[in-house]
């Protein structure tokens, strides 16, 4: 089954958040019902694809990690996914945007450090432009970050 990360941000968004197990399994239903592969093993990549494009963003709740719909996500839902609710043994969360922003925020300074120390300038580039993504899915202000990187090229 072919699932992009708007794909997995679509079935996070039906829940608020998800547990990465969570996301798994939903993705294992799907597929079943698509009569594919419903091994959630083979669906880990695809998850790491969508956090590594921020279309996921990793927080925590009440110590609990959970993926919730990151800043590049344009979140759709694939069919059948109205009816994980009802198959599915988990609860609708309501996730603070401003905490989402917060990590997405976080985890763009820390990839700018490191970016920035490794001069890996195509990484830099692609930050700068993520930068902006956040912005304008957050309040967060993130001009201080885009002049660091700018200075970096």
């Amino acid at each position: 089954m072919e699932l992009s990360g708007d794909d997995l941000a679509g079935v996070v968004d039906t829940f608020g958040a998800l547990t990465r197990d969570e996301l798994a399994r939903a993705l294992a239903e799907l597929a079943f019902k698509r009569g594919e592969s419903a091994d959630p093993d083979r669906f880990e990549s695809v998850i790491d694809d969508a956090i590594d494009a921020y279309q996921l963003i990793r927080l925590t709740d009440s110590g609990e990690p959970l993926l919730a719909v990151g800043p590049t996500a344009f979140p759709t839902r694939p069919e059948g996914t109205t009816d994980l609710r009802h198959i599915l043994d988990a609860e609708p969360r309501d996730i603070d945007r401003e905490r989402a922003g917060d990590a997405a925020t976080d985890r763009l300074r820390e990839e700018a450090t490191l970016a920035i120390q490794a001069g890996e300038t195509d990484r830099v580039e692609e930050l700068i432009d993520l930068s902006y993504d956040i912005e304008t899915w957050s309040s967060a202000d993130l001009s201080g970050v885009r002049s660091h990187l700018d200075e970096s090229r």
